[in-house]
């Protein structure tokens, strides 16, 4: 069985990054039929973003935690029990600004945690989320791959690196990009993301 963690983020209802990256949930599960998936819908149900208490309480070990300090932490721990237990993780992001909607960076502040999805030793920062597939389903309304504008995409490149922080360093990127040239471009770009879907999921 495999445990499938699908987080979305668009603030748009009808958004093309969540519609791929739910068909792309959908042909993986039926791909092996007794897989679960978990939904994570960041925008029907943000994330409050971090305060003071959390901030301090992250950087406390475990067993010296505080009731008080334990509670400001309960929804980071829910999070990365979710986070954990995945087998693979899809994180659908539209492009806000050049970069990720500001509910999945709550969502990132939340998981990056010391002694618990990384360690500092003498080697460096190391990532103790290992041995999951990622896939980011991104979507922009220019293209940011290539070209003039690609110095202005702070959405995968950031995900890549907060992401690989954490250990998790197997990522297949899937991009719906130029989706404000028109309705056609829009139309041609949903297509080509659908078209990857179905290859990787063959």
């Amino acid at each position: 069985m495999s445990r499938i963690l699908l987080i979305t983020s668009s603030p748009r209802l009808a958004s093309y990054s969540t519609k791929v990256a739910h068909a792309l949930a959908e042909q993986l599960t039926s791909r092996e039929p007794s897989s679960t998936i978990t939904i994570r819908d960041l925008t029907r149900e943000p994330l409050p973003h971090i305060d003071d208490s959390f901030a301090a309480a992250r950087d406390v070990p475990a067993d010296s935690l505080t009731p008080g300090q334990k509670a400001s932490l309960a929804l980071s721990d829910k999070l990365l029990e979710e986070l954990f237990a995945a087998d693979s993780i899809i994180i659908a992001a539209a492009m806000i600004n050049f970069g990720i909607p500001s509910n999945l960076k709550a969502y990132i502040d939340y998981i990056v945690r010391p002694r618990v999805t990384f360690n500092y030793s003498a080697k460096g920062p190391e990532g103790l989320v290992k041995g999951k597939k990622v896939y980011l389903v991104v979507a922009r309304g220019g293209v940011y791959s290539e070209g003039p504008m690609q110095q202005f995409n702070f959405q995968d490149t950031y995900l890549r690196t907060a992401l690989a922080f954490i250990g998790l360093n197997d990522i297949e990127l899937i991009t719906v990009e130029g989706v404000g040239f028109g309705p056609e471009a829009a139309d041609r770009a949903v297509n080509n993301a659908l078209a990857k879907v179905s290859a990787i999921a063959a």
